[in-house]
């Protein structure tokens, strides 16, 4: 049951943005108290220590000190490793970055479960060290979840981000490149292996790559954003614009959208 329990949240749970809406279907659950007739209940035991995770961690993601206080408190009666990874979980979301991705090594470090639950709470590890801003970090974490999970398409793109973002663009490329031979239609990761290849000085192998992922998924904002680098990038400011104006429309709050907002700023003052 305990597998079944992380593997069922596991796979909800890596991406770590704080601002995830919680799954309204589930009602809120407290941990069971503690009795002389009946100890705290053990994780896994059954659908309400299910119920109780898939709450924790909502709460973590969404309001995060609560989460944190829920997590503490499930920690104290039994709750083991599902609530563990909730408070992890937590952390991240109060931009504890470094502390819950040690926790979440640790936690790996000492599970005893399927080596792809182990694997996935070493890429959310990753993850959390990325957001803290050491891609060196995030890689070793990688790493280990590959070994555990050799030629994880997920985890390959996940190394691929902390590999660009300490310029080792090459290395990126190789993991895009292992990624894309398993899973060739994922749009992320057409739109990364044109970025490594954008740095790379390979523009017509960047622009082809783009290509197919909007090919595939029309609105995926990252690749309209990368289309207009690459536009601008080739003398084409009417096209850069266009690219950029589209990461507006699809997607007006997203961070793509945001960078999209400073190049159109940028070129604004150039046409001045």
């Amino acid at each position: 049951m305990l597998k079944r329990l992380l593997l069922a949240i596991m796979l909800t749970t890596l991406s770590l943005a704080p601002g995830l809406a919680a799954d309204k279907s589930t009602p809120k659950q407290t941990p069971q108290a503690a009795t002389k007739d009946k100890p705290a209940a053990n994780a896994g035991e059954g659908i309400d220590d299910f119920r109780q995770y898939k709450h924790c961690i909502a709460l973590a993601r969404q309001k995060p000190d609560e989460g944190w206080e829920e997590a503490l408190a499930w920690t104290s009666l039994g709750g083991g490793e599902p609530a563990r990874h909730c408070a992890a979980i937590a952390l991240i979301g109060l931009r504890q970055y470094e502390e819950g991705a040690r926790r979440l090594e640790d936690l790996a470090a000492g599970s005893h479960s399927d080596v792809k639950l182990r694997a996935g709470m070493l890429a959310q590890a990753g993850q959390a060290w990325l957001l803290a801003e050491n891609p060196e970090r995030a890689n070793a974490a990688q790493t280990a979840a590959l070994k555990l999970v050799p030629g994880a398409p997920d985890l390959l793109v996940d190394r691929a981000q902390s590999l660009a973002a300490a310029k080792n663009y090459r290395e990126a490329l190789a993991d895009l490149n292992q990624a894309l031979a398993t899973a060739p239609n994922r749009v992320d990761a057409l739109t990364f292996r044109s970025t490594a290849k954008r740095f790379l000085d390979d523009s017509k192998g960047a622009q082809a790559d783009v290509a197919q992922a909007l090919k595939i998924d029309p609105l995926y904002q990252d690749a309209w954003l990368e289309q207009g680098i690459l536009k601008r990038l080739g003398g084409d400011d009417v096209g850069a614009r266009q690219a950029w104006l589209k990461v507006l429309e699809i997607a007006p709050s997203s961070t793509a959208a945001d960078m999209a907002r400073r190049n159109i700023e940028i070129l604004d003052v150039k046409d001045h």
